[in-house]
């Protein structure tokens, strides 16, 4: 009986311990709380995150690839992000590009862009990068956005009114 209870223990800690999500000590900053505690529980953190003001201030040093779909990326996207979308991922985007180049992507809240960081990783890419709260943080910051003719604008693509309300109120006009 005593060797089965301990056989027990034992699976139940295998188990509780392989679920366990791989949360980096330090992760890069997200003003609302509420926010990085979603993407904390989100997030299997299999691929490197980068912060947006890191990436704001590093930008020309990397590939920024737009893992959203091409409606969410017409309304709204990063300055100089190409589009390589997300169910049908184009990977077009890539041909030329060197294995170890930088890249980062990103999508509304990273689920999505880790998802294709994972898959390129996969590829033997190995300088990837997810952004971390991706295009809702990086809205968040105030950081400038483009619409499809790189025109500034105050548009965000939101996904659906649920996981609209991870994107601050104020100047940004929220559509889906």
């Amino acid at each position: 009986m005593k060797k089965r209870i301990l056989s027990y223990l034992l699976f139940s800690a295998f188990i509780l311990s392989s679920c366990a999500q791989n949360v980096p000590a330090t992760l890069p900053a997200i003003e609302a709380e509420a926010f990085s505690k979603k993407l904390e529980k989100l997030l299997s953190f299999t691929v490197p995150v980068i912060g947006v003001q890191e990436l704001a201030k590093t930008k020309s040093n990397y590939l920024v690839l737009d893992a959203r779909e091409k409606e969410e990326f017409k309304v709204s996207h990063i300055p100089g992000a190409t589009f390589s979308g997300y169910k049908n991922f184009d990977w077009s985007v890539l041909d030329g590009v060197s294995k170890d180049q930088p890249i980062v992507l990103y999508c509304s809240v990273g689920y999505r862009s880790e998802k294709m960081a994972e898959d390129l990783m996969s590829k033997g890419y190995s300088n990837v990068s997810n952004l971390y709260g991706s295009l809702f943080e990086w809205a968040n910051e105030d950081l400038p956005l483009v619409d499809e003719n790189g025109n500034p604008t105050k548009l965000i693509h939101t996904y659906n009114a649920k996981w609209s309300k991870w994107v601050e109120e104020g100047e940004l006009i929220k559509v889906w």
